[in-house]
């Protein structure tokens, strides 16, 4: 099984936005914890642009790694609130270029 710094880096392929695991309560997760699923294969398309944060955690992130919190990032390094869509977030990242 993966470690977390592997499934962050599996997402951000994946997905084309970076992400952080975190706890329930909000505390960042060491990257080389590890026994938690792979993100590779679970999905054959990342998630549509027209999707919401929140509604990315609810559909893909959560059913998968329950205990768990995420923060996904703006290319600046900035998180993401739940209202904020993914093609605004991905654009983030071409404008940091």
């Amino acid at each position: 099984m993966p470690t977390i710094k592997r499934v962050e880096n599996q997402i951000a392929n994946h997905e084309g936005f970076d992400v952080i695991f975190t706890s329930e309560d909000g505390r960042d997760i060491r990257g080389d914890k590890d026994g938690i699923p792979g993100y590779y294969g679970r999905y054959e398309k990342a998630a549509s642009h027209t999707k919401t944060v929140e509604s990315w955690k609810a559909a893909r992130f959560r059913p998968h790694y329950p205990g768990y919190e995420v923060d996904v990032l703006y290319g600046d390094g900035r998180v993401a609130n739940g209202n904020a869509l993914l093609r605004t977030v991905r654009e983030s990242y071409y404008e940091e270029s």
